[in-house]
């Protein structure tokens, strides 16, 4: 339980109080927050929209002559929902939370490069490295060409990637073994987060052969 800092009002841990509407500075998970139900799938616009709606009712400005633990409340509570809200809209922060809700970590027994991306990011990595080391100009131009190309297959295996971590958030909402479905989110996340850095390292090789 929690009392309400405006009316003293005790309740259930929310972002507002049921009474008088201030906000409270409550603990609540990412879902909770915005009043959503325990599921991987989203309704973007409903999110952005119970976002937009609840930070108008508990912005600090509208608390800026209350007191001080009004105020402390208020600014907590915002802060509460802005980082629910970051976390919900971006398919991969939700994945990686929804991990944690679970009681796993994507680093657990997932040490290794996903099989899947292994021999692309020892190709790609093999390439920018051999790029670096060329004295011979017109070799190098030629190498960062072949690399400019292998980016635009690493974003179609990072937008194939990303598809298929929607697909399966909807795995969740069917009766299923969840241990096979932490598992198969570790691996799709996994493989997303070899490619993030493999994509960071190819755009920068990229920048400063440019610069060079």
């Amino acid at each position: 339980m929690i009392e309400c800092p405006s009316c003293g009002r005790r309740q259930e841990p929310s972002l507002i109080c049921v009474d008088c509407g201030s906000p409270l500075a409550a603990p609540l998970d990412c879902f909770a927050a915005l009043g959503l139900s325990r599921k991987l799938t989203i309704d973007l616009d409903e999110l952005e929209r119970r976002y937009h709606e609840l930070s108008r009712m508990i912005h600090p400005d509208r608390f800026a002559s209350k007191g001080p633990k009004v105020r402390d409340a208020s600014v907590r509570a915002t802060a509460t929902l802005t980082r629910s809200y970051r976390t919900l809209r971006d398919p991969v922060a939700r994945g990686l939370y929804w991990l944690e809700l679970n009681g796993e970590k994507l680093g657990e027994n997932n040490k290794r490069v996903p099989p899947e991306v292994a021999e692309l990011v020892f190709e790609v990595q093999e390439q920018i490295a051999e790029m670096q080391l060329s004295t011979d100009p017109e070799a190098a131009h030629e190498l960062a060409t072949q690399i400019a190309a292998r980016r635009i297959q690493l974003q179609f295996t990072m937008d194939e990637s990303l598809a298929e971590l929607e697909r399966h958030f909807a795995k969740w909402d069917q009766p299923a073994d969840k241990k096979m479905l932490i598992l198969e989110l570790k691996t799709i996340l996994s493989n997303i987060a070899y490619l993030r850095t493999l994509i960071r390292d190819v755009d920068r090789a990229l920048d400063n052969s440019k610069a060079a």
